[in-house]
């Protein structure tokens, strides 16, 4: 064949990388999932260019609030496991706890997926977790992006984007400006090491080599290691809407070091008492093998702590009390003092 012949031969945006039709077999499976995830509000959900929602009347004075996040180098395990199918519900968790801090209810979410080729099922197990975290979070999976782009990542890798959209009305947006010296500081109980680390994570595995443990509480390893991050969403919701809160902090990257601090008002820091909540097996793990001391856990992990909430010590027992009844793990982990000379956080 002379190449006047092969430069004319028609090329095909499949011949290119990009097959339309996985992604059309995609937007089916993913049109049922997205349904059940359907919540008041929603005016045109999937396959519109825009998603609409109407923000609903029960709002006197409705302020948006909106957070987007990533999962991170978890999904490196993700592909070297195969384990597709908690990864969406990260997704989920870690824009729709950012939202929640502000006191504000989840209402719709928004999901990026962009691959070098398009494997129908690994991309349909990854948005059937989003529409799982959609779901346990009361919030709409509106719509979304799935990008198909030969040559920008290896097969069998992709990354993911989320955005969701919350309300709360204006006079209850949570800012923690009355968070006072005597207030008490509640522990909500992650699931394990949730979305942020995973860096270490992965050293940490590199690092152990064959000498893995077979379970860590209670769950085969690789379980124990990529369980998804707890939604809190429903159950703070629940004790926003019956004790006066003062302030919430998502423990994500920087740990209960660097994210208890973004609620504190100027001149007050938190106190921590260190064993006032319990290592799990995880984290012990983790540490023994990084071989890294306690600052570090607390400032690279969320070390057992997914949620904090700051009450008024009036408060903390019934709030607490709501807390467990609504299915969290809940500790007291800490109370409000002045700064002072000292950090924003001291766990001692």
């Amino acid at each position: 064949m002379s190449s006047s012949t092969s430069s004319s031969t028609p090329l095909s945006y499949k011949d290119a990388g990009v097959d339309i039709d996985a992604g059309d077999a995609l937007v089916e499976r993913i049109k049922p999932l997205a349904k059940k995830t359907m919540r008041e509000g929603v005016l045109a959900g999937i396959g519109g260019f825009g998603a609409l929602f109407e923000v609903p009347k029960r709002y006197q004075e409705p302020v948006l609030v909106s957070g987007t996040d990533g999962v991170g180098t978890k999904l490196k395990l993700a592909f070297e496991w195969n384990m597709h199918d908690t990864v969406g519900i990260d997704l989920v968790a870690m824009s729709v706890n950012d939202v929640l801090v502000q006191g504000a209810e989840p209402l719709f979410f928004l999901d990026y997926f962009a691959c070098g080729k398009l494997h129908v099922d690994t991309a349909a197990a990854v948005v059937g977790g989003i529409a799982r975290g959609c779901e346990l979070s009361g919030c709409a999976l509106i719509g979304g992006e799935t990008a198909e782009m030969p040559g920008m990542y290896p097969d069998g890798e992709y990354d993911l984007a989320g955005f969701a959209v919350g309300a709360v009305e204006k006079s209850k947006i949570l800012t923690g400006q009355n968070v006072k010296a005597g207030d008490v500081v509640l522990g909500l109980a992650s699931a394990g090491v949730h979305s942020n680390g995973f860096s270490l994570v992965r050293k940490v595995i590199e690092r152990a080599g064959a000498d893995l443990p077979a379970t860590l509480d209670g769950q085969p390893f690789k379980q124990a290691i990529m369980a998804p991050t707890r939604l809190y969403v429903k159950p703070v919701l629940q004790a926003l809407a019956q004790h006066p809160i003062k302030a919430l902090a998502h423990i994500t990257g920087g740990g209960l070091l660097e994210n208890i601090p973004r609620v504190l008002p100027e001149g007050t820091a938190a106190h921590l008492q260190k064993g006032s909540w319990p290592q799990t097996e995880l984290f012990a793990w983790l540490q023994k093998v990084a071989g890294i001391d306690d600052i570090e856990m607390n400032r690279t992990f969320n070390n057992g702590i997914g949620m904090v909430v700051v009450v008024d010590a009036a408060d903390a027992e019934a709030t607490a009390a709501t807390l467990r009844a609504a299915g969290e793990t809940v500790y007291t982990i800490g109370a409000i003092a002045p700064r002072g000379d000292g950090a924003a956080v001291v766990v001692a």
